[in-house]
């Protein structure tokens, strides 16, 4: 609720605007429908406001009214515009390619995300498989950045005063942002100043491993492998930072409109 008023109505935003968005924001994986009161109490908005602007987003095509709950759920065009986001990424763009390859290559998982407030969202997840199946990680996904090697190695290419402010966040969000959790964060951050990349397993039986991909111009990525169904070992680690670090070099040279070597 706090960080929901945190970023309505900002000093020089329009605050009708950022409270649509909030709205927007409140619709997470595994919920279908809100109503109004559950919009309220996730966005920390008053209900009257709540109800105004959830009628506005409908008639501006971003919700989709469901008359017999007096609820709502994010429309078709919600979806559109990230399509339109993804395929006019100039990141992606070059450097998606490179993506699929790698990832066959190395017969492993390629990811790239970048920050949405506290959490990651990837813009890309190439899922290594030699048979067919279901990608159980998807553009758009969001992973909490104090997890994952992503967030981590995100937190190791931003600026000091920014990196602390969130994980000052970090603490209020979450019993599990224990102080032990906290150092783990910053043992990753120094693994990515020492050897380019820090390696978590914060699933069972998953291993990744990321970098930050840092260009003037541009925001703060990170770049991932990752492998499952193995026995996590440093050994393992090392091998997959070793093939992350070369492939970031590449992966960097495009950006910056180079060759790559």
């Amino acid at each position: 609720m706090a960080q929901a008023r945190r970023y309505a109505g900002g000093i020089d935003g329009n605050r009708s605007l950022e409270r649509g968005v909030e709205i927007l924001r409140a619709f997470r994986p595994g919920v279908d429908t809100l109503g109004n009161g559950e919009i309220a109490e996730r966005t920390g908005l008053p209900r009257s406001t709540v109800s105004r602007l959830t009628r506005t987003l409908v008639n501006s095509g971003m919700l989709d009214e469901v008359r017999a709950e007096r609820s709502y759920r994010l429309a078709a065009s919600v979806i559109s515009i990230g399509h339109a986001m993804r395929t006019g990424s100039p990141v992606l763009n070059a450097i998606g390619a490179m993506m699929r390859a790698e990832s066959a290559k190395r017969r492993l998982n390629v990811g790239l995300a970048t920050a949405d407030r506290t959490m990651m969202v990837y813009l890309e997840s190439i899922r290594y498989s030699p048979r067919a199946a279901l990608r159980n990680v998807v553009a758009g996904q969001q992973v909490p950045m104090e997890l994952t090697s992503l967030g981590r190695a995100y937190l190791a290419g931003i600026a000091a005063v920014e990196r602390e402010r969130l994980l000052k966040l970090f603490k209020r969000r979450s019993a599990a942002a224990t102080r032990m959790l906290l150092a783990e964060v910053r043992t990753s951050i120094s693994a990515v100043e020492h050897n380019g990349y820090c390696a978590v397993s914060w699933q069972p039986a998953v291993l990744a491993v990321a970098t930050p991909i840092v260009l003037e111009g541009l925001p703060v990525y990170a770049l991932n492998m990752s492998l499952q169904n193995v026995d996590r070992s440093a050994a393992l680690a090392n091998e997959i930072g070793a093939y992350l670090n070369a492939f970031a070099v590449k992966c960097k040279e495009v950006l910056a409109g180079r060759e790559p070597e």
